[in-house]
């Protein structure tokens, strides 16, 4: 009995087939989906052991369970496998030139973005303790978000934020998006996050750490309880920001995406 041929192509699908396996792990880490795939696992084997004991009607049943299973799958893991491939579309830096093909605006206008009366109206908001959430456009495109609200399309401006966000306002739930120096759109539904955060954070934060986790936005999430200011980005968020600071963190996340895309650019150069 020979070795069983082991070739180089062999060694790359193994190691493909592994980063995909991992890289679902670390979507599903956090959630119940792991307890999930062992239950479904164990159901396979045994499926297995009651074929090798020749029990028909068990094996017939296990069998007809088994063979509706990647519909069940793709039912049970909606929000993993949407999150996962989520994680993998915002990797949009890496494929820079497919984003020039479908995307010719010019971002350096939401790079020039006014951040002052945004600023002005989140200190003013924080210290009335009124609830606010908002979505500052980059580079990826958020039309699925903007769609899931009302389209405003107005100049940014304090007294518009604080109106939009004010208690019994009929916009004031959901989150607001601005693009460059424009409000596009409000009462938004964002993505929430799946991750284990602490009970302290309400669904303002989950909400504006999920819409940090799919694109590359800075999400300024404004607490109705405390009057704290937060900030999400690239997955993680800083809570109690300084409202003196805010604009000087927003310009600092800013030159981040900045720097990828342009490190993103020259990778395609070359």
């Amino acid at each position: 009995m020979g070795f069983i041929p082991f070739t180089f192509v062999d060694f790359i699908d193994i190691v493909l087939v592994s980063s995909l396996l991992y890289a679902f792990y670390r979507a599903m880490k956090g959630t119940s989906a792991p307890y999930i795939m062992l239950g479904i696992f164990f159901i396979y084997l045994l499926w297995i052991l009651v074929k090798t004991f020749n029990l028909v009607l068990f094996s017939t049943i296990l069998g007809q369970i088994i063979s509706v299973g990647v519909i069940a799958i793709i039912i049970i893991f909606q929000p993993e496998i949407r999150h996962f491939l989520q994680a993998i579309g915002r990797q949009r830096e890496r494929f820079e030139w497919l984003s020039r093909i479908f995307n010719f605006r010019n971002r350096k206008a939401e790079q020039d973005i006014d951040l002052q009366p945004i600023v002005d109206a989140c200190r003013e908001m924080g210290e009335q303790k009124v609830g606010a959430l908002i979505i500052i456009k980059q580079s990826n495109d958020l039309g699925i978000v903007e769609e899931s609200g009302i389209a405003i399309d107005a100049k940014v401006s304090t007294p518009l934020i604080e109106n939009v966000f004010f208690k019994n306002a009929p916009l004031h739930d959901g989150g607001m998006v601005i693009s460059g120096d424009r409000v596009v759109a409000a009462k938004c539904v964002l993505p929430v996050t799946q991750q284990n955060v602490p009970k302290a954070y309400g669904m303002r934060h989950r909400a504006a750490l999920g819409m940090s986790e799919v694109s590359d936005a800075i999400v300024i999430a404004v607490s109705e309880e405390t009057g704290g200011i937060s900030l999400a980005h690239d997955s993680v968020i800083t809570r109690n920001v300084n409202p003196e600071r805010l604009s000087q963190a927003i310009r600092k996340l800013m030159r981040q995406n900045d720097m990828r895309r342009k490190d993103a650019a020259d990778v395609d150069a070359n």
